[in-house]
């Protein structure tokens, strides 16, 4: 299997192109070839497929094999390959993923090379019980949540997978390997959640950390800065616009008030390529 090995902020991918279907073993292949001491190393195999209804489909292994309904650093990976490889020639194109539909993406170019993506990530869903979560309100905001003896407040973002949005007075600085894994499997959480500890520095600019499901603790997530913006903007905290800055890098993020859109503009990078049986 020829691959490529990609990543967005750091958030790090198995890019694989040509296969026309998602393998029926993919989820084994994602835990073997995820794993950093015994396979490749990465946060997610992803694999870029036909579509019937954009210019392509991305499905997204997690390293643990669970399937990522979305995923923005990867997005933004999948964009530069197929221009960069030279399977698209526009700067306009679409992607077809499997829990925000097709989303169409901006190509951002520099000496013939895509820099930077601009995605259009579509309207987050604020409905708790189709985030999902067990709260039954519209939106979910500072709703608690106790694990480990330790309360906390979040509110509950979809950008077509499951965000819980905690703020803390240092997010850098902040304990994710203890609070990460009980806030993802708390029951109130049916289908798990990823969870962005964030801290409000300015209007205009928010630092995070993110516990991502599926995948521990990761150096970037593309959908949970943008939960993390229009969390903000729900609290008060933030504008329409900010640069969320993550571990690996920032992203600058946009809730658009008109069409309800969120877009998010960010960098995808080569790393190396190979083979692997």
């Amino acid at each position: 299997m020829e691959f490529t090995k990609m990543h967005g902020l750091g958030n790090d991918f198995i890019v694989v192109y040509g296969e026309q279907e998602l393998p029926a073993d993919a989820s084994e292949r994602a835990i073997e070839l995820c794993s950093r001491f015994f396979g490749i190393g990465a946060d997610g195999l992803v694999y870029i497929l036909p579509s019937e209804v954009a210019d392509f489909k991305m499905r997204i292994m997690n390293s643990d094999g669970s399937e990522a309904e979305q995923c923005g650093n990867a997005i933004r990976c999948v964009a530069k390959y197929v221009y960069d490889k030279g399977y698209i020639s526009q700067e306009e194109i679409t992607i077809e993923t499997l829990g925000a539909g097709v989303q169409p993406l901006t190509l951002q170019l520099e000496d013939g090379k895509v820099k930077t993506v601009r995605v259009d990530m579509g309207a987050p869903v604020l409905e708790g019980l189709q985030v999902p979560t067990t709260v039954d309100a519209n939106p979910v905001i500072h709703h608690p949540v106790e694990v480990g003896g330790q309360a906390f407040r979040f509110t509950a973002v979809s950008m077509g997978n499951p965000h819980c949005v905690i703020y803390v007075d240092d997010a850098v600085g902040f304990d994710l390997s203890t609070w990460g894994p009980l806030l993802e499997t708390h029951p109130l959480f049916p289908k798990k959640i990823n969870v962005e500890f964030a801290t409000v520095q300015r209007r205009d600019y928010i630092d995070m950390r993110v516990w991502e499901r599926g995948a521990g603790p990761t150096l970037a997530c593309g959908t949970g800065a943008c939960a993390t913006l229009v969390s903000s903007v729900l609290n008060g905290t933030s504008d329409r616009a900010a640069t969320v800055s993550l571990k690996g890098g920032d992203l600058f993020i946009e809730w658009d008030e008109d069409s309800n859109h969120v877009f998010m503009t960010g960098p995808a990078a080569f790393v190396f390529e190979g083979n692997v049986d």
